[in-house]
């Protein structure tokens, strides 16, 4: 099939080489091998130029797509042109002026024609147009057209150079307008692309046609054809569907075989089938679990049983109860004789977490509180009790890297401590980064839960996996950030995922409100009630200290304010640079109501869990992205009384409007999570996973879920158990994706 859309122009394709070209060299592979700037008109600076801005193969120029066109086939003359109305012209520049008005404003008036009729425009503080709009430019103008003293003319219209007017590519055709790349721009990189096009015909395909069959798919040469240089508008949905399908379908491709590589090679650990100790936490709990819980236990008992190490994304929404899981899980590891791990981002998220594990334990009868009895966790640690005895309590220790000490509630020294972890006197640990260091070493790790997973590097997980010795551990991936679908099947498709989609009884949704800066008193009376009847409250600032750039409330600022607002009331301060023991001492006091109002920075994101405090006021709130704005609200609302969330805002950018409606409208954090991949767009939460937005040049994640399903499908159809695809598409995919596809491994 002829390459849709470019076989009215003949051109010599890339220099210096041959016209006849085996077939294996048209492929996308393969033309991922050949340097860019052997195409013709980029053997120079532009070939520099695209090599810098990413584009360094002949496969990244031809998947460097149009970002919008100009439909020259029907054009419009200016004499027709609707007044009023947003159009689209193509025109030549006669004439420009540089005028200065004042001393902070420059004005740049052009004179255009179309041949026919006359346009006058004027961009204001553009003075680089003056050198890009030269005498006999051809350029596409779009904006809106009015007349002014009987004279068309356009104000700041958006341009496009299109080249010379001889130039058949942009004659009488839909015209592509691709990115510009560094100072090459639309024009030198449309020739280089009919060139590249040109060169690689024909190209060959690597899925079967009874693939294409099934999903009404284009073949590719045709696809890319249209996709750069379509016969009409009409053609374009067909193309970017097909080559959206390619982009996630090599990425799918790639999941699928990770995964199989793993299951394969890792020698994992075939955990005894016995619930027992388990059971016993999960009976002894003053409450029941919910259905979601017992579900997403099944499913990862089945990975623990199994001969094949976990990987398991694990989702919940605050409070959905995640760490019960977590505990019950490593209750089965450590019921076969294999120590567990929770690895937290902060040291402040490793000591909540260290508390709440224990607290859980002590709530089961299971083992004795570090806060009331310092001395019984630590000798049974210290004293290597051998497994065999049945009625020994957990032992549940606590490890960062800035305390000389395990913690403030165990009284015993960090090289006790170490020595206990690789003796296996203690069965859990629980710490930050500190647990992967060098001198931490695991008697027999058996099972590993990271908490915010997000928040930790690909290495930093290896790392921690290399401490289980030969045999890798299970590995149990927590966030309370709520994941996108689209998300899950590309950032997280190599691993299986549960989803905590249940909350416990009891649990009432968080009251969320919006207010002005400067009409605070009310907030201030929802504080004072609710102080007066028992409970406590945050209030959340975007800064440390007060910045001159940066017109932000600062914590320190606001805690000095507020504690003569609350001149009666015990406010205390809480941020990420101050030293960990006074910020354990803080947190103490928080955890014992000896604070009524806490100022804090982010550093309360994840991981605090007051059940007493009801009001969460979060200053400056449009300054926060979403996801951070629902982890702060779902710091409060976790007892038993009605709780509020007091946003106070006002927004002046689109982005920010948007944040503040969606956290007013709803609790729901997947919601909320769509609106943010919605707001931000895809590439910055590609970043979460150490991704750039590369690997995605074309897909939308917003709006092409259905194609993703279907390549998801096909991919691992297709992959089935194999390890390696040794056909085209296995060279595609490798090719392609190349070095990135390490942000791929979780291990």
């Amino acid at each position: 099939m002829p390459c849709a859309g470019i076989t009215k122009v003949v051109t010599i394709g890339w220099h210096n080489a041959p016209m006849s070209v085996p077939v294996s060299q048209r492929s996308l592979a393969y033309l991922s091998t050949v340097p860019v700037t052997r195409v013709s008109g980029l053997s120079g600076k532009r070939g520099t130029a695209l090599e810098k801005g990413g584009i360094k193969t002949v496969a990244d120029l031809l998947l460097h797509v149009p970002r919008r066109y100009v439909d020259r086939s029907t054009q419009v003359e200016l004499a027709n042109v609707p007044v009023g109305e947003e159009v689209t012209v193509i025109v030549i520049v006669q004439k420009v002026n540089v005028r200065r008005v004042r001393k902070n404003l420059t004005i740049i008036d052009a004179v255009c024609t179309d041949g026919v009729g006359i346009l006058n425009v004027t961009w204001f503080n553009q003075a680089f147009r003056a050198k890009q709009l030269t005498e006999g430019t051809e350029i596409a103008l779009s904006g809106k057209v009015e007349r002014y003293r009987g004279r068309l003319q356009m104000k700041s219209p958006v341009v496009d150079v299109l080249g010379s007017s001889s130039e058949s590519l942009i004659t009488g055709r839909v015209v592509p307008i691709h990115p510009s790349v560094g100072d090459v721009g639309p024009g030198h990189i449309r020739r280089a692309m009919h060139n590249a096009l040109l060169r690689s015909m024909p190209m060959s395909d690597p899925l079967p046609e009874s693939l294409l069959d099934r999903l009404d798919l284009m073949d590719r040469q045709a696809a890319l054809g249209s996709i750069h240089f379509p016969e009409e508008m009409g053609d374009l949905a067909a193309a970017r569907r097909r080559l959206v399908f390619d982009e996630f379908f090599r990425l799918e491709v790639a999941l699928a075989l990770t995964k199989n590589q793993r299951a394969h090679t890792s020698v994992g650990i075939r955990h005894v089938p016995d619930r027992g100790l388990s059971e016993t936490f999960l009976s002894g709990l003053p409450f029941s679990t919910t259905g979601a819980q017992d579900r997403v236990l099944g499913e990862i008992m089945d990975d623990l049983f199994s001969e094949h190490p976990m990987h398991r994304l694990l989702q919940g929404e605050v409070g959905s109860g995640k760490t019960v899981v977590a505990v019950a899980t490593l209750l089965v590891v450590v019921a076969g004789g294999y120590q567990g791990a929770i690895m937290a981002p902060t040291e402040v998220l490793a000591g909540q977490h260290y508390l709440g594990v224990t607290d859980l334990l002590v709530g089961a009868g299971m083992t004795s509180h570090p806060v009331r009895d310092q001395a019984s966790l630590f000798d049974v640690a210290v004293s290597d009790v051998a497994d065999s005895e049945p009625d020994r309590p957990v032992v549940v220790a606590l490890l960062t890297g800035s305390n000389s000490e395990l913690s403030t509630q165990i009284d015993a020294s960090r090289s006790d401590v170490l020595e206990a972890i690789a003796s296996g006197g203690v069965d859990i640990v629980i710490g930050t980064h500190a647990l992967i260091q060098e001198g931490v070493d695991f008697a027999k790790l058996g099972a590993a839960v990271i908490d915010e997973q997000h928040r930790f590097g690909v290495h930093q997980r290896i790392s921690l996996k290399a401490k289980a010795g030969e045999q890798d551990p299970d590995l149990l991936i927590m966030t309370a950030t709520p994941i996108p679908r689209t998300l899950s099947m590309t950032l997280y498709g190599d691993l299986d995922v549960s989803l905590l989609d249940e909350m416990p009884p009891g649990r009432m949704p968080v009251a969320t409100s919006e207010i002005s800066k400067g009409a605070m008193e009310p907030v201030y009376e929802l504080i004072r009630s609710e102080v007066a009847a028992g409970r406590q409250a945050f209030v959340v600032c975007p800064l440390v200290e007060e910045s001159d750039k940066i017109e932000a409330v600062s914590a320190t600022a606001e805690h000095a304010r507020l504690a003569k607002v609350f001149a009666d009331l015990r406010v205390g301060l809480l941020h990420g640079q101050m030293k960990p023991a006074e910020k354990e001492v803080v947190m103490d006091a928080m955890r014992a109501g000896e604070i009524d109002v806490l100022v804090a920075t982010t550093v309360i994101e994840v991981g605090i869990d007051i059940a007493n405090a009801t009001v969460m006021v979060i200053e400056d709130a449009e300054r926060f992205g979403l996801s951070q704005l629902h982890q702060l609200r779902g710091r409060v609302g976790r007892g038993e009384h009605a709780s509020y969330c007091v946003l106070v805002a006002d927004p002046t950018t689109d982005e920010g409007i948007a944040r503040i409606a969606a956290m007013v409208a709803t609790t729901d954090g997947f919601r909320l999570a769509e609106e943010d991949l919605r707001i931000r767009g895809q590439g910055t939460v590609f970043e979460a996973r150490q991704a750039g937005t590369a690997d995605l040049r074309i897909a939308d994640l917003l709006r092409d879920l259905e194609i993703l399903v279907d390549a998801r499908r096909e991919a691992f159809a297709m992959v089935g158990d194999r390890l390696t695809l040794d056909d085209e598409i296995g060279r595609e995919v490798e090719a392609i994706l190349g070095d990135r596809k390490d942000w791929l491994f979780v291990s």
